[in-house]
């Protein structure tokens, strides 16, 4: 097993509620065996970055995917997704903004520092949990980046 495969899913998302429904569409489709969840944005980039409550976590371990929402305590989103395509070891992880934003400027930012896709987070239970289950097998499962 290569490094890259420990992770599958980094999850960034600081709505308890949301991220449950998030981890538990998931773990139906035997997804989130390989899942990290992290609250704000300064966590996710600690993570990352082996800094803070995470120095010495092999940083050679990136996700196949990051789930990014936007509205975030301490650090916004966008500016996690530019500190990301920044930084030539994580240029190439997938980052899919998953949130409520509807706003034209998000979604022309998050291209800007290119996402990968930019989706809002459907109201209705079924949908959000399909949503997620269908971003979560393509991206982890079917799709092929550089190693």
């Amino acid at each position: 097993m290569s490094s890259r495969d420990e992770t599958h899913i980094l999850l960034v998302e600081d709505n308890r509620h949301d991220a449950e429904l998030t981890v538990r569409a998931l773990n139906k489709h035997n997804l989130a065996n390989h899942l990290v969840h992290v609250k704000d944005g300064a966590e996710a980039l600690d993570w990352l970055f082996g800094r803070g409550a995470y120095v010495g976590r092999d940083i050679n371990c990136y996700p196949k995917v990051i789930l990014l929402d936007l509205k975030l305590p301490k650090m916004g989103g966008l500016e996690v997704l530019k500190a990301i395509r920044v930084d030539e070891r994580y240029y190439q992880i997938p980052v899919v903004v998953l949130t409520s934003s509807k706003e034209e400027q998000d979604i022309v930012r998050s291209y800007s520092y290119a996402v990968n896709s930019y989706i809002i987070k459907p109201v209705d239970y079924e949908e959000f949990t399909s949503t997620v289950a269908d971003v979560g097998y393509y991206w982890s499962m079917l799709n092929t980046v550089p190693r």
